[in-house]
């Protein structure tokens, strides 16, 4: 069974995107769009490495609150995601004003953290770059690891 659900989020240059969240019976998933910026690239007008690490974190952001997690609730609650791990591959550079396509996809779930399998496309459908990235679950004041919260579970399950 799968279904495809429609939203729409205001960007922070207040134009309407259009979000399609594919969610199937056991996988989680979510994509997110936006468009390289001068401040994204470097001198010669490629995306910076490090940026596509900002595409992902949105990303899965963006996912979370699609899902009604929110980060700030749980931070109140001395719970926070850290990236424990992350494997990242550059496939081809994503230049200044292209459109992005960041799918997240929940590959997998434990007692203590998420595995999120993260791909970049651009307008032309190539594939830009590819991660693996492990979200852990803390407990922000002992600083150590903790369940995940049983709504991002049964969420995500």
């Amino acid at each position: 069974m799968q279904r495809i659900l429609d939203s729409y989020i205001i960007c922070p240059t207040n134009y309407a995107i259009q979000q399609f969240i594919t969610v199937s019976d056991h996988v989680k998933e979510f994509d997110w769009y936006t468009r390289v910026y001068y401040e994204d690239t470097d001198a010669g007008g490629v995306v910076y490495h490090a940026r596509y690490l900002h595409f992902y974190e949105r990303a899965r952001t963006e996912m979370l609150r699609q899902f009604n997690i929110s980060q700030q609730k749980l931070l109140q609650e001395g719970i926070a995601f850290v990236v424990k791990k992350m494997d990242i591959s550059y496939h081809f550079p994503a230049q200044l004003d292209d459109q992005l396509n960041i799918h997240c996809k929940v590959k997998e779930i434990r007692k203590a953290s998420i595995i999120f399998q993260q791909t970049i496309f651009n307008q032309n459908q190539q594939l830009i770059n590819s991660a693996n990235v492990m979200i852990a679950c803390v407990n922000m004041t002992k600083m150590k690891p903790c369940g995940l919260p049983k709504l991002l579970v049964s969420e995500f399950i």
